[in-house]
């Protein structure tokens, strides 16, 4: 998504175990010492007694691993480990024939806004919420303002609005929130986070009227035979109602934090990635982290609108470096929308018009080639690594465009630089992602959730070929592979099954050729996850040295038919050597 939300983060304590030499009494009456114990290889905790996936290809699966001080000590056999590291303190753990394996890592998503759901209406479509049609999304919102005790006149948000599963295409608008809601502003966000609808009362609020221009790159939706605005509003027409939306008081800036991050480590996650950072969010997670609030780790990537202030506030020799579990990764450009909100930006038309009906529509980039360029050469120059959203084909032709004029035809010095999203590549841009050292995050949950809407707008074979993982990895990239919560939910496993199954919600098959292994979908979750944050010499696989984050599942997603992955539990969520997390 192409705004951004705002960020809280919270903070977990790592206890150390010393254990100390003891003497006894000899036989004669002097104190002799024992043989002395070297106490740096006994470890803390050690697992046994389940399948453990290590993501190391080099050992693949062990009996046993070892933790102490927060990094794992050893990984082997169950004899072996037990015989080296198990001490009078150790506390073996066992499995029980579950599974573990490092845990996960949000290859891209919106951490900020899960500070705010919780305050929030769920309005998903089935089967990750109630939104099958406008009456069930006004009778959510009703149930939520009824729970909340909401007073009249105060906001009421929702998220999840997906207007690609309107039956028979009839689509929430103002008149269905204003007959509901007549004393409350009310924004429904869309779930692409690209937009979203508003009652009377909200337009009012931030000023949209029938006299309001629509902003270059933005979206008005009308009612029809007039210009009076309809209740949607997308990209740049809906920054300055976004920019404007509360966030928490200064005194709940810490409690949010760890109320969002303990949404992250339920499924699974010790690290979340902040994907478009103002350099207020900065400010507010970086207060939040200071104050203890991180039990996972954050990255953080500053917006492209607010790259200056955020420079001004912290200097670009302290990016990269973890503070309190909170990072600044790199920075954050977006070039286009979302193809299920019709503001993806595409090479031809989409078969079903623009958002407001408008012909031989392909969508249009947010930004200019010429302020492409001087972004992608800014942070060329900078030497930070860079994210860049990229949907509809044309995007990724910009950006691969403004990439070679940054470089000038030098390709040999290391840039980190991912495409999030990538979901339109064409098979001939792979060659270049490979040549360039660029690295696609996919986004398969695309396959389920939006597989009729793509095929719709823009023809069953472009739509099969979304995220195309399977060819990407076979040319030799490493792709990672996301959410982009609230987008989609929070599900790791599901988000796994997408990537192995390719199953729509309507349970069609959408480009079967593209299928992964679930090796290859725990590795784009983890260790091809590391190192998109240039972290896997720290994360991603379980190896002697790399700190201890682990999640311990109630099946094996590599034995379990590739049809229940998305059936299997996250039981245990541990970061560090402590566990955050319990089901």
């Amino acid at each position: 998504m192409n705004i951004q939300r705002t960020d809280r983060l919270i903070v977990a304590l790592f206890a150390l175990a010393v254990i100390a030499g003891c003497s006894k009494q000899s036989t004669d009456g002097s104190t002799a010492p024992v043989a002395e114990v070297n106490t740096s290889n006994i470890a803390e905790i050690i697992y046994v007694g389940g399948d453990i996936i290590t993501v190391n290809d080099d050992q693949p699966v062990v009996e046993a691993l070892a933790v102490k001080d927060g990094r794992i000590l050893a990984v082997g056999s169950r004899v072996d480990i037990e015989a080296a590291h198990n001490g009078a303190a150790t506390r073996v753990v066992d499995l029980a024939g579950k599974t573990l394996l490092p845990s996960f890592i949000d290859a891209h998503g919106h951490y900020i806004n899960a500070l705010s759901v919780a305050n929030q209406a769920k309005v998903y479509a089935p089967p990750a919420g109630p939104g099958a049609d406008v009456d069930s999304i006004i009778a959510a919102i009703e149930a939520f303002r009824a729970e909340h005790k909401v007073p009249a006149g105060q906001l009421i948000q929702a998220y999840g609005y997906d207007d690609t599963v309107m039956p028979d295409d009839r689509l929430l608008n103002r008149d269905d929130l204003d007959a509901a809601f007549p004393e409350n502003p009310v924004i429904v966000g869309h779930v692409s986070m690209h937009g979203a609808v508003l009652n009377s009362a909200a337009l009012n609020d931030y000023g949209i009227s029938a006299e309001t221009v629509t902003a270059p790159g933005g979206i008005i939706v009308r009612k029809p035979g007039s210009n009076e605005p309809y209740g949607l509003i997308m990209e740049t027409a809906y920054l300055p109602v976004f920019s404007a939306l509360p966030g928490p008081m200064a005194e709940q800036e810490a409690a949010w934090s760890t109320a969002a991050q303990m949404l992250y480590a339920e499924t699974g996650i010790t690290l979340a990635h902040e994907g478009a950072t103002s350099a207020g969010q900065l400010e507010m997670m970086q207060r939040a982290s200071a104050a203890g609030a991180n039990i996972i780790d954050v990255v953080a990537y500053p917006f492209m609108t607010d790259l200056e202030a955020a420079i001004q506030s912290n200097p670009v020799e302290g990016w990269g470096e973890y503070r309190n579990h909170l990072k600044i990764g790199g920075v954050k450009i977006t070039v286009d929308g979302s193809p299920q909100g019709k503001t993806a930006y595409f090479t031809t038309p989409y078969l079903t018009g623009g958002p407001s009906g408008e012909e031989n529509w392909r969508g249009e980039p947010t930004i200019t080639q010429d302020e492409l360029d001087q972004l992608v050469k800014l942070v060329y120059t900078m030497n930070v690594p860079l994210i860049v959203h990229t949907n509809g084909d044309a995007t990724i032709d910009m950006f691969l465009d403004a990439y070679e004029k940054a470089r000038g035809g030098d390709f040999e010095k290391p840039w980190n630089v991912t495409t999030i999203h990538t979901q339109f590549m064409r098979k001939d841009h792979i060659p270049k992602f490979v040549e360039y050292g660029i690295r696609p995050s996919f986004y398969t949950l695309h396959t389920f959730y939006f597989a009729t809407a793509h095929t719709n707008n823009r023809g069953a074979e472009q739509a099969a070929y979304i995220s195309p993982m399977r060819d990407a990895i076979d040319a030799g990239l490493r792709p990672t592979n996301h959410s982009d919560f609230y987008v989609a939910p929070l599900d790791q496993m599901f988000m796994m099954w997408s990537a192995v199954n390719r199953v729509s919600r309507e349970g069609g098959v959408v480009g079967p050729e593209q299928r992964i292994s679930p090796l290859e979908a725990i590795k784009s979750q983890t260790l091809w996850a590391a190192e998109q944050y240039g972290e896997q010499d720290r994360r991603g696989s379980l190896e002697v040295g790399k700190i201890a984050d682990l999640v311990i599942l109630d099946s094996n997603p590599l034995k379990v038919d590739p049809m229940a992955i998305k059936d299997i539990k996250v039981l245990e969520t541990v970061k560090e050597g402590k566990t955050i997390y319990r089901r």
